[in-house]
């Protein structure tokens, strides 16, 4: 089976950046399994077919939208996640204060390596819809502070300030590729030098 998709054989390899090649070689994969998965599945009837969950996308294009999130996040996040998106100071560090940092939103955090459904609920809910409720978050929930058209528009103006090779990579999280960027095929990209997370994923797998 052929696929047309991204000139991924154009994304820059050498020395560090080579981890996140497999990482998005991957990420690939495992679209395509799913894609096969739901494909041999047998549809559910319309009465025994489970309600489908709300499906939220921050279109980080639409500049209406950027602009609006642009103040959203103003007033809501870089009190906490700075004013450059950068987080606080040591988020990365690791010790008894651990997820109490709030990590940066730019290209050198890791908020690209989730979907927009899964940031969306971080949001709101202060966790992610698959972390127990048991669990501690040391985010707050913004549910009664910014209305899902402000956490959409924040998400957006988050997602403009990314490089177009982290577009491109979190456009692959989302059902469809949404958000991926326009002539994406067509472009030649990397991601950026600081692309740390992928490298780590891949030292924690690879041993």
């Amino acid at each position: 089976m052929r696929y047309r998709t991204f000139h991924l054989g154009r994304l820059s390899t050498p020395g560090r950046l080579r981890p996140c090649w497999i990482y998005l070689r991957s990420s690939l994969v495992c679209a395509c399994l799913g894609s096969i998965d739901f494909a041999v599945s047998a549809p559910a009837s319309a009465a025994t077919a489970a309600p489908q969950a709300t499906e939220y996308f921050a279109d980080a294009d639409d500049a209406a939208l950027v602009a609006a999130g642009k103040l959203s996040y103003k007033e809501a996040c870089a009190s906490c996640h700075g004013k450059r998106l950068q987080g606080q100071p040591l988020w990365q560090l690791q010790d008894q204060f651990s997820g109490r940092r709030a990590p940066a939103h730019d290209q050198t955090g890791h908020t690209w390596s989730h979907s927009d459904q899964d940031l969306f609920h971080m949001i709101r809910d202060g966790r992610f819809p698959f972390t127990p409720p048991t669990t501690v978050s040391y985010m707050p929930a913004f549910r009664d502070v910014l209305t899902t058209q402000q956490i959409i528009a924040t998400l957006a103006f988050i997602k403009a300030t990314w490089p177009i090779g982290l577009r491109i990579s979190q456009a692959m999280l989302n059902p469809r590729s949404l958000g991926m960027p326009a002539h994406a095929a067509d472009i030649d990209w990397t991601l950026p030098p600081t692309c740390t997370l992928s490298a780590q994923r891949w030292r924690e797998t690879s041993r």
